[in-house]
């Protein structure tokens, strides 16, 4: 073999390894160094503070006077979803996450008697544009679809009412609507009482074909699991609460208008590109 032929195949060589090295280690390096980690999980105020995450947490010291009455959906409050992907072999979590959130519960007595909550969602929100516009597209379609709704359809027994400063279990049974599919859903919540407020935490697992949801994978570049959480973070208040809204037929127009999406960690570096892909 010349010196030429050979000099061509090391390039060759060199050439097969650079592509190698770029499909497997470009999407670690992208997620791990670039992207960076997924939002952390939704939490209790009080558990931020004192790590606690179950039943009874708090100095428990606090008063257990009535709590009768309509409590708002407030400031602050956060729905949105977490699913895990696959990046051609590297392990991923997405994201979104929306503040336009509304609605009301009914305490009378030791039972929630009553409650209904709605999501604008052309407002939710993830780190990345690409993956906007996939949800927003054949995902979600948020032009048809521009609201996800739960109704209570049974009352929440509570019980003793729990003291201020106590973070309570209870179990909720009701209609969630979404992608124009509503199914009855049951699950455990976590409720916190801090003074004038009351905080409900829950994670809902969502299998997507229940509702007639596109799998978020991508060709063969993205992949998903065909179920998902969908995280929930509400700040009941006595007050006024979040003003409703009927939504939006542009998630562009829902993105920026007012009560503009909860902001998640973000990246100005482009998309990643394989060669050959």
């Amino acid at each position: 073999m010349t010196a030429g032929r050979r000099r061509l195949w090391w390039w060759v060589i060199v050439g097969v390894v650079v592509v190698v090295l770029l499909a497997v280690g470009g999407p670690f390096v992208y997620i791990h160094f670039i992207e960076g980690p997924a939002p952390a999980k939704l939490t209790l105020p009080m558990s931020k503070t004192t790590g606690a995450g179950a039943s009874k947490s708090g100095s428990g010291s606090g008063t257990t006077a009535s709590a009768d009455g309509t409590w708002n959906v407030g400031s602050g409050s956060v729905v949105g979803y977490r699913v895990e992907e696959v990046l051609l072999g590297q392990d991923s979590t997405a994201v979104g996450r929306t503040s336009t959130v509304w609605g009301s519960l009914v305490i009378s007595g030791s039972s929630v008697s009553k409650g209904s909550f709605v999501v604008n969602m052309a407002s939710v929100v993830s780190d990345q544009s690409e993956r906007n516009a996939q949800f927003d597209g054949r995902i979600m379609d948020v032009v048809t679809y521009p609201t996800a709704t739960f109704v209570l359809t049974s009352p929440i027994t509570l019980g003793t009412i729990p003291a201020v400063g106590t973070v309570e279990q209870y179990q909720a049974t009701g209609n969630l609507t979404m992608h124009g599919v509503a199914k009855s859903i049951s699950f455990t919540l976590s409720a916190e009482r801090l003074g004038t407020q009351i905080d409900v935490l829950a994670d809902i697992p969502i299998v997507f074909a229940d509702w007639n949801i596109s799998n978020p994978s991508v060709g063969g570049f993205v992949t998903t699991q065909s179920s998902g959480t969908l995280e929930v973070l509400l700040h009941l208040t006595e007050g006024a609460g979040n003003p409703a809204s009927s939504g939006s037929s542009n998630a562009a127009v829902g993105r920026g208008g007012p009560g503009a999406p909860v902001t998640v960690p973000s990246t100005t570096v482009p998309p990643l590109t394989i060669p050959g892909s």
